[in-house]
């Protein structure tokens, strides 16, 4: 009896480990689509995602730079109908401490060379300041030259703890 209810605790945790997130398209830039790669936001699958605020939620996805990436900042803002507003202490940083070989464990340095493929990992405070509020969440990892190297957007509400 205790290794049957060991097996089903093991098969929730790989599942809330695993989690893939159905994200949206950016306006501009690469998706994940374009990769045929997935993203993981939290243990959200689907739109709109729960974020509750005084917690940590956890990003993770693939990508393959099309150029060579000296430098590489996120771009992590809430869409409020047209207007961006930057989530705190993540939009703007250097996102090159956050990228990983596409093993997903031996952490890489930039300059990305185009065609590898990389894992970048991540996570962002929901701030008690933020208000309850639908919103969309754009992600976006932007090169030195300025383009997006890859982005998506993804429904979400932020909620009380």
């Amino acid at each position: 009896m205790h290794s049957f209810v060991i097996g089903i605790v093991l098969c929730l945790l790989i599942g809330y480990i695993q989690t893939e997130t159905t994200v949206d398209r950016c306006p501009q830039g690469r998706s994940p689509e374009d990769y045929k790669q997935t993203v993981s936001v939290g243990t959200c699958k689907k739109g709109p995602c729960r974020l509750r605020k005084g917690q940590a939620v956890n990003v993770e996805f693939k990508f393959t730079p099309g150029e060579e990436v000296k430098t590489l900042t996120n771009r992590v803002n809430a869409l409020f109908g047209p207007l961006p507003f930057p989530f705190i202490g993540v939009d703007g940083t250097d996102a090159c401490t956050n990228i990983f070989e596409s093993d997903a464990t031996t952490k890489a340095t930039c300059p990305l060379k185009a065609g590898n493929s990389y894992v970048y990992k991540n996570n962002f405070d929901i701030l008690e300041i933020y208000p309850v509020i639908r919103l969309v969440v754009h992600w976006g990892l932007v090169a030195n030259s300025g383009n997006d190297v890859m982005c998506f957007e993804v429904p979400a509400k932020i909620t009380a703890s």
